[in-house]
């Protein structure tokens, strides 16, 4: 299986389109996993994120969904958002898609935990307070 959509991009996700990459007739299953801007964190109340790309982070993006796609055999698709979100934003969409449920839930859980480990998109977060802070550097 091959990615089918690999892309970081500073407009709102669509996330039919991620899943449409991924869907087909001999699929009985499509995994969609979409992660929102909460608006908390450690306790604090969070207002704002900001999302900063490396130049080369849509390159890190398909290298890492194509990997999970050869290593699954599955169709797997992704699209990241950067910029300045607020809560309730779409931050990530991540699809897979198989004959059954059980293998496209955890091959979408893989995706998604190594587009967090592998991606270097950072993560700004502005809180309430007025305040802000850097996550994971």
């Amino acid at each position: 299986m091959t990615t089918t959509l690999a892309r970081i991009s500073a407009e709102p996700i669509d996330t039919a389109t991620v899943e449409d990459a991924v869907s087909g007739p001999e699929h009985g299953a499509v995994v969609l996993f979409t992660g929102v801007v909460r608006n908390h964190d450690g306790g604090q109340s969070v207002s704002a994120l900001e999302y900063q790309p490396h130049p080369d982070a849509e390159r890190f993006l398909a290298k890492c969904c194509a990997d999970v796609a050869s290593e699954s055999g599955l169709p797997v698709a992704a699209v990241h958002r950067v910029g300045d979100l607020v809560v309730g934003d779409v931050a990530l969409v991540a699809a897979v898609a198989s004959a059954h449920r059980a293998e496209a839930f955890a091959t979408c859980a893989t995706l998604v935990e190594r587009i967090k480990s592998e991606v270097p998109i950072w993560k700004r977060q502005h809180f309430a307070a007025g305040t802000s802070e850097w996550v994971g550097l």
